[in-house]
């Protein structure tokens, strides 16, 4: 009987030990697996279950989920795709899972990254061990993500044909002050890393892309005329399309911040063509017979010159023009004309008369005057007479096509937007015209322009002014076929030596 309860005794103390073992066991074995932890995390956080997430994570911080929520409102996150690796024991008590990731941003489109999860047992279970880089990398120490709106203002100017404008133009300064015209506001946004201590990095950039118009710049011609300038400072070439005043080309490599569309130069010889318009008008023929003498005094005035008081005694009209004998125009507008009637023909031809061309400008002036000196003076392009080299490139078209137009850079009604009306075309006087363009082709035959390689077909006027104390501003205006030009170098002496070159470039250059 004994025996039999020290039987029992036994068994029921191998029970007690055994269930103690049992629930000590029990109590040291680790809950999960990092398998299991980790594609919890990753379903959780492809649902945007932020609770979730921070269950399986060990000891998560007190903004865990401020942090994850701020990073899609500031990022505009709409969606994230995660794309979990092969898990990798690093230790017995440790693991980790790289993965891929990508964030579509509302403005930016899909964003690609690439992180690591880290797990590892904490308090007998297998837990996520996070921190800021495993939202994103860039997080690291300290590092922030930031959404940043871009203001794009900007206005693209291209050519007529809808190219860009020619690298190097010499045409930029008018283009950049025509931009705000065209400026729509319009914003980008840019995706910045910022670490401290390290310089901000853009991740993304978008940008819209700017408003595009069109000038009235032809590539070709653009191209030519800033070609034909390399090489020669302080200078300025304009091209005009006769047929309707468009601007072909606008190259300007004008000092001092002097300006071909808005500074007035003194004309020199150039102007002689407002003076022969007038002295036709008023019945001189161009076959007449002039004289054109070395010097001429106006009675009981001053005398003047021609250059190197050159005697060619009498010749045709035509032929003074095409020689630029200074005095035969000063003989022939003192005692033909009025200083009322040269002005009244300037004013004509596009003198003292509004230029709209989108982006401002002039065109010249002649001031009354009663004293026959400055008269004299005026009638070849000195004394007080000024002209812009847009003026004078208007003069030339207008010699093509018979007609005055305000020359122009953008279209019509653009240009009407931006300068208001236009001033209406004016026609020329067709016989006065028709003298003309003999009268300029003569120059490039036999006279001033002559043997200097421009190519068949130009006529035009060369142009040397004198300015007081320094060296003479180059001119030489012109037309071939629908292309009308003026070639201007300031202070670059004799117009044949200085300007007709440019005007040779640029022609051959088409």
């Amino acid at each position: 009987m004994r025996r039999r309860r020290l039987i029992v005794l036994v068994i029921a103390l191998v029970a007690v030990v055994g269930a103690g073992a049992f629930a000590v066991l029990v109590s040291y074995r680790v809950k999960g697996s990092a398998s299991g932890t980790a594609a919890a995390y990753f379903e959780a956080w492809r649902r945007g279950d932020v609770g979730g997430m921070a269950r399986l994570v060990y000891r998560p911080p007190h903004d865990f989920a401020a942090r994850h929520h701020g990073l899609t409102e500031e990022l505009h996150v709409e969606s994230v795709t995660l794309t979990p690796g092969r898990l990798r024991s690093t230790g017995e008590e440790a693991a980790e899972v790289p993965f891929a990731g990508v964030r579509r941003l509302t403005e930016l489109g899909d964003w690609p990254f690439a992180g690591t999860l880290r797990l590892g047992v904490r308090d007998r279970a297998w837990k996520v061990l996070w921190a800021p880089e495993t939202l994103h990398p860039l997080l690291k120490d300290g590092g922030t993500l930031e959404l940043d709106e871009v203001d794009v203002s900007g206005a693209e100017l291209v050519t007529s044909e809808g190219d860009k404008i020619p690298h190097d133009s010499y045409a930029e300064s008018y283009l950049k002050a025509l931009e705000p015209e065209f400026a729509r506001v319009r914003h980008g946004w840019e995706l910045v890393s910022k670490v401290p201590g390290q310089p901000a990095r853009q991740l993304l950039v978008h940008r819209p892309e700017a408003n595009v118009e069109r000038t009235t710049l032809s590539r070709h011609v653009q191209a030519a005329a800033a070609r034909a300038l390399d090489g020669v400072e302080d200078s300025a070439v304009v091209v005009i399309r006769p047929s309707t005043g468009e601007i072909l080309a606008l190259a300007d490599r004008l000092e001092d911040n002097y300006s071909a569309v808005r500074d007035v130069f003194p004309p020199g010889s150039v102007f002689k063509t407002i003076t022969a318009a007038a002295l036709l008008r008023n019945g001189l023929d161009p076959a007449a017979q002039v004289r054109c003498p070395g010097t001429y005094t106006i009675p009981f005035h001053r005398p003047f010159h021609n250059d190197g008081e050159v005697d060619r005694g009498l010749v045709s009209f035509a032929d003074a023009y095409a020689y630029s004998c200074n005095t035969t125009f000063v003989e022939q507008a003192t005692t033909r004309l009025t200083a009322d009637q040269l002005r009244e023909t300037a004013d004509t031809w596009g003198f003292g008369r509004p230029i709209t061309t989108g982006i401002g400008g002039s065109c010249g002036t002649m001031p009354d005057t009663d004293d026959p000196d400055m008269f004299g003076a005026d009638a070849i392009g000195q004394g007080q007479v000024v002209a812009t080299p847009l003026c004078m490139a208007a003069v030339a078209a207008a010699v093509q096509s018979g007609t005055w137009r305000s020359p122009r850079l953008l279209s019509e009604a653009e240009v009407r937007r931006i300068d208001g009306l236009p001033f209406k075309d004016v026609p020329m006087d067709a016989q006065v015209v028709e003298a003309l363009r003999g009268m300029m082709a003569a120059v490039v035959d036999h006279g001033t322009a002559a043997d200097m390689g421009l190519p068949a077909g130009v006529a035009g006027k060369t142009g040397t002014a004198e300015v007081e104390g320094e060296q003479s501003h180059a001119w030489f205006i012109g037309y071939r076929d629908d292309l009308a030009f003026c070639v201007f170098v300031r202070h670059g002496g004799s117009g044949r030596q200085a300007a007709v070159p440019i005007a040779e470039r640029l022609l051959n250059g088409l």
